[in-house]
């Protein structure tokens, strides 16, 4: 960027799932210069489409959106390489004269791009089996306890069952002799090169939220999740521990077809994980910084978000 130019804008359009971010996306980039870029942890892994509520087939033709359906799900996809990949495709759309509008629910992604990341050691194999097997044999709430010696901090911030923070953690501490909260307070990457303007979207109305999220999820099962769960475990060579399968919805229909939960419990437990994964999103949220709120409930959204962000990009 030359010298005393502004940074070209960007747009972030943040929201709990199930809170109407692809519509409004899509209506959103048919009025403005924009371009999607998914920010979802989810929505980038290949043959997950029913499940992780991905855009349709004629929605994507109408609306293209970037980083959805690049890596097979038994790859792991970090916050690091999401935000080196939005960074890449950023840069492009500015340069076609465009906008990039960054749409989803995976807020850690969006911290990462808006604030850069630690120099976190890279994933190390064999602690990680080393780790998955003590858990295995002794729980996830014993390695809990061990992380809270390392790095209490972390500890702090962590349920002892959530098994994926604490191994992360764990492995952090073993390969680099450092706690990783320590770490992560060390940021080593630019500012975001962007004017950023940012947009929440929160319900007035939490239980209409609920209900929205116990509706799609039932839909999702009239659609043939189960059967696309069935195809993936087919086709990849997949177990209950990868990211992709620990996704919302995928870890409860996983143990469906493992025997371990009748249908009912299925619809329970995916209506009740997806539940409090908006609650994490809307608790994100609630903290961020410098985002303009907007009821995703409220029948006139599109008016209000549109008159604002027109203001925003001088359109």
């Amino acid at each position: 960027m030359p010298a005393g130019a502004s940074p070209p804008p960007a747009v972030f359009l943040m929201g709990p799932t199930a809170c109407g971010k692809t519509d409004l996306a899509v209506a959103l980039a048919a009025r403005f210069p924009l371009e999607v870029i998914s920010v979802d942890s989810a929505l980038v892994y290949r043959g997950m489409d029913i499940g992780s509520a991905k855009p349709d087939a004629a929605t994507l033709a109408a609306c293209p959106h970037h980083l959805i359906d690049i890596v097979d799900p038994t790859e792991r996809y970090s916050a690091a390489r999401f935000r080196e990949d939005a960074l890449s495709i950023m840069a492009d759309i500015v340069a076609r004269g465009r906008v990039p509008l960054l749409v989803g629910g995976t807020m850690l992604y969006f911290k990462a791009l808006k604030e850069g990341l630690s120099a976190l050691p890279t994933a190390a194999p064999e602690i990680r089996a080393e780790l998955e097997t003590r858990a295995a044999s002794e729980g996830w709430p014993v390695l809990h306890a061990e992380l809270a010696r390392l790095d209490p901090d972390t500890a702090n911030r962590l349920k002892p069952n959530d098994s994926q923070r604490i191994q992360r953690a764990l492995e952090v501490c073993l390969v680099s002799g450092r706690p990783m909260s320590e770490l992560l307070a060390e940021k080593s990457e630019p500012s975001l090169p962007y004017r950023l303007i940012e947009i929440a979207l929160l319900p007035s109305d939490r239980s209409v939220l609920h209900a929205r999220i116990d509706t799609r999820f039932r839909a999702m099962l009239d659609s043939g999740f189960l059967d696309e769960v069935r195809r993936l475990r087919l086709r990849y060579e997949l177990d209950p521990g990868l990211p992709s399968m620990r996704s919302v919805g995928y870890r409860q229909a996983w143990r469906h077809l493992d025997g371990e939960i009748d249908e009912k419990g299925l619809y329970a437990t995916g209506t009740a994980a997806t539940r409090q994964l908006a609650k994490r999103q809307i608790t994100w949220l609630r903290s961020w910084q410098g985002a303009e709120e907007f009821d995703c409930l409220a029948g006139d959204l599109f008016d209000r978000v549109s008159n604002w962000l027109s203001a925003r990009l001088g359109t």
